[in-house]
């Protein structure tokens, strides 16, 4: 029963009805289509694909891997450290507005949920002036007790599915095209999170310039249907 509790909460946390707004943004992929880039389904499964590869999955997943344990052990410096430096990470303006309005977005949610569980969560982020998505999110997964393993799969998987939707809407793509994308990234993602899960805190990378760069210049694109 336990075991079952955890995988309805891990797809609570994981699903897109998660009130966050992850669906107003796009990362970068509209700017991406602007400019031919991402054109169709091929090149859209090359970029998010790349993207969760090389940045999402070596720098973005072993952090929120590395913060659930400091949640579970109740390390709130190390919380906080973690934090910080994701927030330093952003290269973007827009990143770093998504990951702070996202993050206070489930902080808020934290309050409406009314799960004493999450009371440890509540009283840690409480006075913070900004706390990041992911943060947040590896204390709810943790509070839930949601093996890690699991909710690293489960993070990478709300990503991917996000990106995709994004480009079922700007390039546009078909609902069958967006099948077949989910389907070849879930298959990566298992390899991608054993990966993170492996890799230490001084190789961790977000070194992906063409994607800093597609964000950066999102923020100013004339006609766009993300936020940024």
């Amino acid at each position: 029963m336990n075991q079952q509790l955890q995988l309805a909460r891990l797809l609570q946390l994981a699903s897109p009805a998660l009130p966050v707004g992850a669906y107003t943004y796009s990362q970068g992929l509209e700017l991406a289509v602007e400019t031919g880039v991402v054109r169709d389904e091929a090149t859209a499964r090359r970029w998010i694909g790349d993207l969760m590869q090389h940045g999402i999955g070596r720098y973005e997943a072993p952090l929120v891997f590395a913060l659930m344990a400091a949640w579970t052990a109740t390390r709130v410096p190390e919380i906080q450290r973690l934090n910080d430096e994701f927030l330093a990470s952003r290269e973007a303006a827009e990143l770093r507005a998504e990951t702070v309005q996202m993050g206070f977005s489930l902080r808020r949610l934290l309050h409406d949920l009314r799960d004493d569980s999450l009371a440890g969560v509540v009283e840690t982020v409480a006075a913070w002036p900004e706390v990041a998505f992911p943060t947040i999110w590896a204390g709810i997964a943790s509070a839930w007790r949601i093996a890690p393993e699991a909710a690293l799969t489960g993070y990478l998987w709300s990503w991917a599915e996000n990106q995709v939707m994004a480009a079922l809407k700007a390039v546009p793509l078909g609902q069958a095209a967006g099948q077949r994308l989910l389907a070849d990234l879930g298959s990566k993602i298992p390899a991608v999170a054993v990966d993170a899960r492996k890799l230490p805190e001084s190789a961790w990378s977000n070194f992906t310039p063409a994607f800093a760069i597609a964000c950066a210049r999102h923020e100013t694109q004339y006609s766009r249907l993300f936020r940024s």
